[in-house]
């Protein structure tokens, strides 16, 4: 389980295809911190971690992984999102995330509100994925808060810690981010559905 808060940036030095896997490298301030079989969420995607060479950890993504979430559009050189898994007993600063992406959206505006920025991302809606104003999404592994819901958008306010301290300053329109929608959501969903 996660928070949604990022605690860091990680840079991307190699990507390597093994078959059907591909093992990331990501370096960053927590590779000290980490340790072998540790879970930790990249972009929202909660990943194993299964090296640790100095301040470079190394992880490993399944065909399915790939399919299902932006890692495979990711290149050496991009900057990710990273945060440990929450311990029992902290704060939950952001909400309940569980490192499992639903689905990939797409970024459709940035747009710069003096002082913060408002981004707006389209889903897919028949995957039976909701949003609701002022409900909780997660974005890259953001915890962020829901403005202007639609049926098939919904736009986010950035502030500017968030936009400096995560990687929201490189997002553009037409990229491609992970969303992992709120769980209290989706089971009220599902109850619905069968009701």
């Amino acid at each position: 389980m996660f928070t949604g808060i990022i605690e860091c940036l990680g840079k991307i030095v190699a990507i390597n295809r093994d078959q059907e896997n591909i093992h990331i490298r990501v370096e960053s301030v927590l590779a000290d911190h980490l340790k072998i079989d540790q879970s930790l969420a990249h972009d929202g995607v909660c990943l194993t971690v299964v090296a640790i060479e100095g301040s470079v950890h190394t992880v490993t993504a399944i065909q399915e992984t790939l399919e299902k979430t932006a890692l495979r559009d990711w290149k050496v050189g991009k900057v990710v999102n990273l945060e440990r898994a929450m311990k029992l007993g902290d704060r939950l600063d952001g909400h309940l995330v569980q490192g499992h992406v639903d689905q990939v959206g797409k970024c459709l505006s940035v747009d710069d509100e003096s002082g913060s920025w408002r981004y707006t991302f389209r889903f897919n809606p028949d995957l039976g994925n909701i949003v609701i104003e002022k409900g909780s999404i997660t974005i890259n592994g953001t915890s962020l808060t829901v403005i202007d819901a639609q049926k098939d958008r919904f736009s986010v306010a950035i502030i500017p810690y968030t936009h400096e301290h995560t990687n929201f300053h490189q997002i553009e329109v037409g990229n491609l981010v992970n969303l992992e929608f709120d769980m209290i959501g989706k089971y009220i969903a599902r109850l619905h559905e069968r009701s």
